[in-house]
C-alpha cells in the first residue's frame, strides 16, 4: 500500500509502471461499498470568532469482504460513518494531485451553479435542496471514482478520510504535501520557456481543451432548449384551464372538453420530473468538462520535469565549455565583470589556481550529469505512467459516456411516447364529443 507522503513511487504515481503490473492491480471498490448521504446544514465558528452556515455529508463506508487482503489493516469495523464537510473533500484532492501527480485525479462537484437552467438552478443560494442533493452526489462520485483507482485507493490518507474522524486534517498536513506543490508562476515559466515540447503532451492538451469546449456548448445548448421545453409544455395549461371552462357551458361537448383539459394538465406537469432526469445527465457530462483541467494538469507537470531537464542540460553544456576554455589557458568571455577588470588589473591566474578551478568545475560537471541522469530518469518515469493513466482515463471516458448519451435518448424517447399517448387520449376525447 502506498504511504501518504512518500516520494518514490508516489512522486510519479500511476496504477503501475507497467502493463503487465496493471493487470493485477485491483482496487479497494471490489471490497466495499462507499455512498454519501444526508447533507445537513449546521453553524458554526471560525477561528476569528466569525459566525458560518456550512453544510456536512455523512460518508458511509461498508465492507462487503472482510477476509479480502485489499483491505487496511485499520478497517476493523464491517462498517463506519462519518461527517465531512466540502473543504475537507478539497483538502483530500489536493493532496492526491500533489502527491499523484500522474494520475488523473477525479474532479470534485462545482462550488456554485454554472450553466443549469434557471428553473432548476436555484439562483445563487448554495443552500439550494436541488444544488445540495447535486452536490451529494457528485462527492460520491468522486469518492467511487478514487475508490475504484488502483493505486489512489491504496493511499492511507484516503483511507483516514473515510474512517479516522479525529486528526485527518493534522495527517494530511504532516504529509508536507503543501511543500511539493508546484506554484502558478514557475508552471508559466515552464510551459514558455521548453525548447522542445513533448508532443503527445501538446496533442492532449489540445484534446483537454476541445473536450471542455464541445462539453461546455452541449450544456449550453441543453439549458436553452430545457427552458424552452419548460415553457412550451406550461402553456398547455393554458389549454387546460379554457377546456376546463368552456366545459361548464356546453352540454353536449361538457365531457369531452373536461377530459382533454385534464389531459393537457397531466401533459403540462410532465416536463417537471423530465427536466429533473435530465439534469442528472447534465452533471455527468460537468463531470468531464472538469476532467479536462485534470489531463492539462498532467500536461503541466510533464513542462515543468522537462523544463527541469533542458536547465539542466544548459548548466551541464556551459560547464564543460568553461572547463574547456580553462585547459586551454582561455578565460570564458561574458562581457564586463569584475574578474575581467581584476584580470587585467593584476594578472591572469596562476597555474595552481588555474588547476584548482578546473577541479571545481570538473567536480561540478560530475554533479550536474547525476542530477541530469536522474532528472531524465524522473521525467522518463512520469511519461510512462502519465500516458498509461491517460489510457485508463479514456477507456473510462468511452464508457461513461456512452451510458450519458444512451439514456438521455431513451428519456427522450418515453417523452416523445407520453405525449404522443397524451395527444391520443385527447383525441379520444374530442371524437366522443
Amino acid at each position: 500500500m502506498a504511504d501518504g507522503g512518500s516520494d518514490s513511487a508516489q512522486e510519479v504515481g500511476s496504477e503501475a509502471s507497467t502493463p503487465s503490473s496493471a493487470k493485477r492491480v485491483t482496487s479497494l471498490l471490489s471490497v466495499l461499498e462507499i455512498s454519501v448521504t444526508e447533507p445537513e446544514r449546521r453553524t458554526g465558528v471560525t477561528a476569528i470568532n466569525m459566525k458560518e452556515t456550512y453544510t456536512v455529508y455523512l460518508v458511509e463506508t461498508r465492507i462487503t469482504d472482510m477476509k479480502s487482503e485489499l483491505l487496511p489493516e485499520t478497517f476493523s469495523d464491517e462498517t463506519f460513518s462519518l461527517w465531512r464537510r466540502y473543504s475537507e473533500f478539497e483538502l483530500l484532492r489536493n493532496y492526491l494531485c500533489v502527491t499523484y501527480p500522474a494520475v488523473v485525479i477525479p474532479p470534485l462537484p462545482e462550488k456554485k451553479i454554472h450553466m443549469m437552467w434557471q428553473k432548476l438552478s436555484g439562483g445563487e443560494d448554495k443552500f439550494d435542496p436541488d444544488f445540495i442533493e447535486r452536490r451529494r452526489a457528485g462527492l460520491e462520485s468522486f469518492l467511487l471514482r478514487v475508490a475504484a483507482h488502483g493505486q489512489l485507493s491504496q493511499d492511507k490518507i484516503f483511507h483516514g478520510f473515510l474512517h479516522q474522524d479525529e486528526g485527518w486534517k493534522e495527517a494530511v498536513l504532516a504529509t508536507g504535501y503543501q511543500n511539493k506543490m508546484d506554484s502558478r508562476l514557475k508552471t508559466l515559466n515552464a510551459q514558455y520557456r521548453l525548447k522542445n515540447p513533448d508532443r503527445r503532451f501538446q496533442d492532449l492538451k489540445n484534446y483537454s481543451n476541445e473536450l471542455e469546449a464541445n462539453i461546455a456548448n452541449l450544456l449550453k445548448i441543453r439549458e436553452r432548449l430545457a427552458e424552452r421545453l419548460y415553457g412550451i409544455h406550461k402553456i398547455h395549461a393554458n389549454y387546460g384551464r379554457v377546456f376546463s371552462e368552456w366545459s361548464g357551458i356546453e352540454k353536449e361537448m361538457g365531457d369531452g372538453l373536461q377530459s382533454a383539459g385534464h389531459f393537457m394538465d397531466v401533459y403540462a406537469a410532465s416536463i417537471d420530473s423530465m427536466l429533473e432526469e435530465e439534469d442528472t445527465y447534465a452533471d455527468a457530462l460537468k463531470e468531464y468538462l472538469y476532467f479536462a483541467d485534470a489531463l492539462r494538469s498532467i500536461c503541466r507537470k510533464q513542462e515543468l520535469l522537462q523544463y527541469e531537464v533542458e536547465k539542466l542540460e544548459d548548466q551541464l553544456v556551459y560547464k564543460k565549455a568553461q572547463k574547456q576554455q580553462m585547459e586551454q589557458g582561455v578565460d570564458v568571455k561574458s562581457g564586463f565583470s569584475l574578474k575581467g577588470m581584476t584580470t587585467k588589473l593584476f594578472g591572469a591566474d596562476t597555474p595552481e589556481i588555474r588547476e584548482k578551478k578546473i577541479k571545481q568545475l570538473e567536480e561540478q560537471i560530475q554533479e550536474t550529469e547525476e542530477q541530469l541522469q536522474a532528472a531524465k530518469w524522473e521525467l522518463s518515469t512520469y511519461i510512462e505512467r502519465s500516458l498509461q493513466d491517460v489510457e485508463r482515463f479514456k477507456r473510462q471516458k468511452v464508457r461513461d459516456l456512452r451510458e450519458i448519451f444512451i439514456n438521455y435518448s431513451i428519456m427522450q424517447i418515453k417523452l416523445c411516447k407520453k405525449g404522443i399517448s397524451l395527444w391520443n387520449n385527447t383525441k379520444e376525447c374530442f371524437t366522443k364529443m
